[in-house]
């Protein structure tokens, strides 16, 4: 099977290596242009999936757009019999989707219709979500909204970061697209896609700075879902007289550490080698704490909570906003 490869950050790298370690045919890997970083921006940084492609030898398309029609050319000329996208970046017109012999198929780190769209990961922790997995779907034009072909289900650890969850299901992903096109390849007949229930779609949309910011008059319990689900991009903020700090590796404290202040949201109820903050109440309780093991202030490096605290000079009482 001859598969043209769609793919941008270091989520698609395992389904790319899988591909190429179980003999499938990548005739091509497409992914987007070399990032400019640095203050000049005159470095430039490949994306992981060029990267990849690079050690495997693999011919690299990196158009600014996937439209352009030289691109498309050449792309026709491989003759591709499937294509396969993970995490590409850019929604793919008809004209793409059609032209492989039998399609596009797509790796979505989520349990389809549950959690459409750019971070069904992040979205799965802030919601407190108990189980996500991956769909292999066949693409169509809407957005992840195409038959499934392959679920596997995953139960969310109760302390899980984001970037850890991801790391986890882009292997599963991986697994899955195997599994995958060996059954379209091998099964007599294929296996047939399943509409999806419209009924039941949720969705995941793009982080913002402002969903980012920190509510400390919500519970405990979603404000550590919260942090965990931003961690380690973009990361949970809050501030701290008028200072930007993020804030990750929560705990929900339970019993409450002894404070004599008020215990408002976002007040510090301890300083003492450890950091907890007042939090709103769950329903029908009473105010809730978390605690926090990393922190990293604008501008400085992620650190323990320990080392930040031996010279900001936070005490009890100071209150994080």
């Amino acid at each position: 099977m001859r598969v043209v490869f769609f793919g941008t950050p270091e989520f698609a790298v395992p389904s790319l290596r899988a591909l190429v370690g179980e003999g499938f045919d990548v005739v091509a890997v497409v992914t987007q242009p070399d990032a400019a970083q640095g203050r000049s921006r005159s470095k430039l940084i490949p994306p992981p999936v060029k990267v990849a492609a690079e050690a495997e030898d693999l011919t690299i398309f990196q158009p600014e757009k996937p439209t352009d029609g030289a691109f498309l050319l050449r792309l026709r000329d491989l003759k591709p019999d499937i294509g396969v996208v993970v995490a590409y970046g850019h929604i793919l017109k008809p004209e793409l989707l059609e032209l492989p012999r039998r399609g596009m198929v797509n790796v979505h780190p989520s349990l389809l219709p549950e959690l459409r769209g750019a971070a069904p990961v992040e979205w799965a922790i802030i919601r407190g979500h108990e189980m996500t997995g991956v769909t292999i779907i066949q693409l169509d034009a809407g957005m992840d909204s195409g038959p499934i072909l392959h679920q596997i289900p995953h139960g969310i650890p109760p302390d899980v970061s984001a970037g850890d969850l991801s790391a986890h299901l882009a292997e599963m992903g991986a697994q899955a697209l195997v599994e995958t096109l060996t059954m379209l390849e091998q099964s007599d007949p294929p296996p047939q896609p399943v509409p999806q229930n419209e009924d039941r779609a949720t969705y995941a949309p793009k982080l913002t700075r402002e969903i980012a910011r920190i509510d400390w008059t919500k519970d405990a319990r979603a404000i550590a879902c919260l942090i965990r689900g931003l961690d380690p991009r973009p990361g949970a903020w809050t501030e701290l007289n008028g200072v930007e700090i993020k804030l990750f590796s929560p705990k929900v404290v339970e019993p409450l550490p002894t404070f004599k202040g008020t215990r408002a949201p976002g007040e510090v109820l301890s300083a003492d080698g450890s950091l907890a903050i007042a939090t709103g109440p769950l329903k029908n309780a009473a105010g809730g704490a978390v605690e926090v093991v990393e922190v990293q202030p604008a501008g400085k490096a992620r650190m323990t909570t320990d080392d930040w605290l031996h010279g900001a000079r936070i005490t009890a009482g100071a209150r994080f906003a």
